[in-house]
């Protein structure tokens, strides 16, 4: 089965905030097998319009890191991240 991934762009408009989101992404995260392969870090625009923040998180499959967006938990922290940042989120299924 082909991996799920979960690739996030952001601009945080209140970083204060957005660390509430970080913090409540944990269990919902951990729930569904989360595991992280970018957290921020320098970034070089190529092409297009760059973000601030961009993260990539490797889950089993496309299935699982749809059902962890959807998750009870994950949409408690994502009205969070909707309070504090502008940004994009897809989920894509690899090879």
């Amino acid at each position: 089965m082909a991996k799920g991934y979960w690739i996030a762009r952001m601009d945080i408009r209140d970083p204060e905030r957005y660390k509430d989101y970080v913090a409540a992404t944990k269990a919902p995260f951990e729930k569904f097998g989360a595991k992280p392969i970018v957290r921020g870090g320098a970034a070089t625009a190529l092409e297009g319009t760059a973000r601030a923040r961009n993260v990539v998180l490797e889950f089993e499959s496309a299935q699982t890191a749809i059902d962890c967006y959807n998750s009870p938990e994950y949409l408690i922290a994502a009205k969070i991240r909707q309070e504090a940042a502008d940004g994009e989120i897809v989920i894509v299924e690899g090879v």
